[in-house]
């Protein structure tokens, strides 16, 4: 691949000149571009109505039900980007981890890592682990058109800890007792978690995905020197991994306004800034060559059209002087949302930002 994102020795792909990869690539943009993170689901009837009765973990491995439900809020917002409708523990599920995502609680590990014994459990993933992947982003690229598709994956420090506890934590004891006290064994578990993520994003970029983001959940739980040793090198690996099919790579992490440096450091062209950050303030933090992506507060759209204008224009002229800017909220779109407000603000921002 090239580095401007398309294929070696071939034209520029459908999708290169969209606003969306132009602000990744810190190029001039004809408006600033719009997606939000969790945009498929939840908040949606129509994503209600297709997955009525189908488990969320089997609706990832559908081909057809995963094109339809990435495709919604492309139909009705409007957005920039359409991004895969997944789950960051598929690639876990898909090497064989004993998993279900039960309803109320999250993702639930039937028999959590603990011990080196235990790391027996992750094996490498292959692209025929996921081949429905291949197959639901052949058709969402033919659908798409000119519209990017975002592929994703949960980075090594998130999963590892869903490993660890063996389900959602807001203490995350166990996985910080291994970091502090195994670090031998936190290392390698982490190390192999990366080859794993990697694993997952190549598949979706070598199926047609523009660019792909590395989500980092539950990182904002550590220190700035912590991460750094603990954290950083297996984030950074994954990155390096996919660095030559040169699309854009994307962090994100919530609460993670003390490791924002740091995360830009692992190698993204693009850092995600959750709500508590000012982007001018975080541009600081960050440094130069990157660019940002965020960062409106997700509860701001349940406060009324004027509300919801007066903060998306402090968002984006706290961007004003970004080398590039992708607008998106500071974490994921709740699911009471009403999707009418969604598709006021792809509406405000595009009007609004126009060049």
């Amino acid at each position: 691949m090239s580095a401007n994102g398309s294929p070696a020795g071939q034209q520029p792909t459908a999708t290169y000149d969209s606003a969306f990869l132009k602000a990744c690539r810190r190029e001039p943009v004809p408006h600033t571009p719009v997606w939000f993170m969790r945009q498929a689901g939840r908040s949606l009837p129509e994503y209600h109505k297709a997955r009525e009765g189908v488990p969320m973990l089997e609706s990832c491995t559908r081909p057809e039900l995963v094109a339809e439900i990435t495709l919604q809020p492309v139909r009705r917002h409007g957005v920039d980007a359409a991004i895969y409708f997944s789950d960051i523990v598929v690639p876990l599920k898909a090497i064989g981890i004993d998993l279900d995502i039960k309803p109320g609680v999250g993702p639930v590990v039937a028999h959590p890592i603990r011990t080196r014994a235990d790391l027996a459990q992750l094996r490498d993933l292959t692209p025929e682990d996921v081949s429905y992947v291949t197959e639901a982003i052949g058709l969402l690229t033919a659908e798409l058109g000119p519209t990017p598709l975002i592929g994703f994956a949960g980075a090594p420090f998130t999963l590892a800890s869903y490993l660890i506890e063996g389900g959602p934590s807001r203490t995350y004891e166990n996985a910080k007792a291994m970091m502090y006290g195994d670090p031998e064994l936190w290392a390698d578990l982490l190390d192999r978690l990366a080859d794993i993520t990697a694993g997952f994003l190549k598949v979706q970029i070598e199926a047609g995905a523009s660019a792909v983001q590395l989500f980092d959940s539950w990182a904002g739980a550590l220190a700035p020197a912590d991460y750094r040793r603990s954290v950083l090198p297996a984030s950074a690996k994954v990155f390096d991994a996919v660095s030559g099919y040169g699309v854009p790579r994307i962090h994100f992490g919530v609460g993670t306004g003390e490791l924002l440096k740091l995360m830009g450091e692992a190698g993204a062209d693009v850092v995600g800034v959750d709500y508590r950050v000012p982007l001018d303030e975080a541009a600081r933090r960050i440094g130069p060559g990157k660019t940002l992506q965020g960062n409106l507060d997700p509860a701001v759209l349940f406060a009324g059209k004027e509300a919801v204008e007066t903060k998306a224009r402090e968002v984006l002229d706290a961007a004003a002087g970004l080398e590039g800017h992708v607008f998106n909220l500071g974490h994921g779109v709740m699911p009471s949302t009403d999707p009418d407000a969604l598709t006021r603000l792809v509406e405000f921002v595009h009007t609004e930002s126009t060049r």
